[in-house]
């Protein structure tokens, strides 16, 4: 993925500005020219990156900030509060209630990946409680209603059109009218797209707009248009009253930067991201989280969402306390792979721990496909269970010798190589594993005593000690909870929030 790249290239200009022994002008404009060239690649405008590097010198002052002063810390404050102000335009855009019902319009051109946003959107509702519905106002593309029907039975949302009909505002108004009638709290009509803005494109909108009187109008955007974006959300906006983007295709694009940036220029707020083709490859976008990920700091709340979210409650302790001990074994990985596919990909999953940069699980690997976990679950199959010397049980990699790893290769039907594959992949995220040693988290008792009074001295008796070290000590934790906003944010890191 493009933006892991990006945050790769981020996180190691600031590394590099950490480990030089003194920080001076030099090492700064080094880091700033290292940043400069990522945000450039990702086609991010240059004007706005020049302005970005301007306003973090005017900053970070090096010859009037005191000797006792943290300068990595006060630098790598200030991009990540110039990376926000690139990518946050200000206002936020309508929510839907749970048990209100609201009418979402989908809007965009041709291409831009929007009948398959629409039941994404829709699935991510519904696992949130929602009854969504969808609604199939697009008669001028031939398959339309085809897609979006087969979607829409996959995830079991119930959907609405026609084949007979060829005017988009009769359906759209049955639809919704339909609906309603049956109580769905979220009803999403899928409009046409066209190759190119046209006149006809525009007034069919504004008609379907007027007749279903949308509470949001969200448009739809391909990632791969990059500072193009700026124009197109414009022309969208003057003809109906666009109130949120979704950016798709960023899994694979290098304009994806110039993408997101071009479109907070207009002022319209991006609320969700799609990063693949998969009904879950879709995630919600808050720019601060967003940039923490992306500098490699972490998104605790969004970790311990996914975790509350896909974890059975029962497990979830269980899955912690091994968390914190930092032992890995074949038998835990097997237990993982089972929540994978529920979790989403486990990049994204892992990308939310502070110190992992998203580059640290690249797209090949995190989009591992479901016949290939069936494959290395189907090897351990072939492993020993039980005693002390337990192949999945064991922590030693010195036991898995040659005979051992061909006895498995006979018994699951694979190849040597295929078992020595696994073996490799258990090696990596063990490795990864290894460093939540010491992880603390509150019992679910504890939850609503910690969050009413959630302070850094806190926060420092929850984190293990090098985890603490690697944000920063206690000076740069108060940091990133002031980054992560009040109090009742951080408390979603503990399910203590609303959910």
């Amino acid at each position: 993925m493009v933006l892991a790249q990006l945050g790769g290239s981020i996180s190691r200009a600031l590394q590099q500005m950490s480990n030089a022994t003194i920080i001076d002008e030099k090492a700064l404009n080094d880091c700033l020219n290292e940043i400069t060239r990522a945000l450039l690649q990702a086609d991010v405008q240059f004007k706005l990156v020049r302005d970005m590097q301007n306003n973090i010198k005017k900053i970070v002052n090096l010859d009037d900030l005191a000797a006792g002063h943290n300068k990595r810390r006060i630098i790598q404050q200030a991009i990540f509060n110039e990376l926000c102000k690139m990518l946050d335009p200000g206002k936020p855009s309508f929510t839907p209630k749970k048990g209100k019902t609201s009418v979402v319009m989908f809007v965009g051109l041709q291409g831009s990946g929007k009948t398959t946003t629409c039941t994404k959107y829709a699935y991510y509702h519904q696992k949130k409680g929602w009854k969504p519905a969808l609604v199939c106002a697009d008669t001028f593309r031939a398959g339309a209603f085809d897609q979006l029907k087969q979607n829409a039975t996959k995830a079991k949302i119930p959907f609405y059109g026609s084949y007979m009909e060829s005017d988009p505002v009769k359906i759209a108004v049955e639809g919704v009218e339909r609906f309603k009638q049956e109580n769905c709290d979220l009803i999403i009509v899928d409009t046409s797209g066209r190759h190119k803005q046209e006149v006809a494109l525009f007034e069919e909108m504004r008609q379907v707009s007027e007749a279903t009187k949308p509470d949001l109008v969200l448009f739809v955007m391909d990632s791969s248009i990059g500072q193009a974006a700026y124009d197109q959300a414009q022309a969208f906006k003057q003809s109906v009253a666009v109130g949120a983007v979704i950016v798709t295709k960023m899994d694979g694009h290098a304009k994806g930067g110039g993408a997101l940036s071009a479109v907070a220029a207009t002022k319209s707020p991006v609320i969700f991201i799609g990063t693949g083709e998969h009904m879950d490859e879709f995630e919600v976008f808050d720019v601060k989280p967003f940039v923490s990920r992306l500098l490699g700091m972490g998104d605790w709340s969004g970790f311990m969402d996914k975790i509350h979210e896909v974890v059975p409650m029962d497990q979830q302790p269980e899955l912690l306390q091994k968390l914190s001990e930092g032992n890995f074994t074949l038998r835990i990985m097997y237990e993982q792979f089972q929540n994978i596919l529920k979790m989403g990909p486990i990049g994204q999953v892992f990308s939310m721990l502070p110190g992992f940069s998203q580059e640290l699980m690249p797209k090949g690997r995190e989009k591992e496909s479901q016949a290939k976990i069936k494959r290395y679950m189907t090897m351990m199959d072939s492993m020993t269970n039980e005693g002390k010397r337990s192949e999945l049980d064991s922590t030693n990699p010195k036991l898995m010798n040659d005979s051992r790893i061909m006895r498995i290769a006979r018994g699951s039907g694979r190849q040597v190589r295929d078992v020595m594959e696994m073996l490799e992949e258990y090696k990596r995220l063990a490795k990864i594993w290894s460093k939540m040693k010491g992880l603390k988290i509150p019992k679910k008792g504890e939850m609503s005593a910690l969050s009413r009074n959630m302070n850094a001295q806190h926060m420092s008796k929850v984190l293990p000690p090098q985890m603490l070290k690697q944000i920063g000590g206690m000076g740069g934790l108060q940091n990133l909870m002031k980054q992560m906003g009040s109090s009742k944010d951080m408390m979603g890191m503990f399910g203590g929030g609303d959910k």
